[in-house]
């Protein structure tokens, strides 16, 4: 039986991308950042979106 992966909150995610909550939030406002699931007045991150993501910010050299 399969399960959802573990979903992080924006202080977990913070702390990961060792950036502070109050950029992540800048992010949102701005359409950027991993893709989040809103579950009532909670964000929620999974850690594949957070992944995919971060490999898709690496830059070109």
């Amino acid at each position: 039986m399969g399960g959802l992966e573990p979903l992080w909150d924006i202080t977990e995610l913070a702390g990961y991308l060792g950036i502070p909550v109050a950029t992540i939030y800048d992010w949102r406002t701005h359409g950027k950042g991993p893709t989040a699931y809103r579950f009532g007045k909670h964000l929620k991150f999974a850690l594949s979106d957070v992944r995919d993501w971060v490999v898709a910010q690496r830059e070109r050299a």
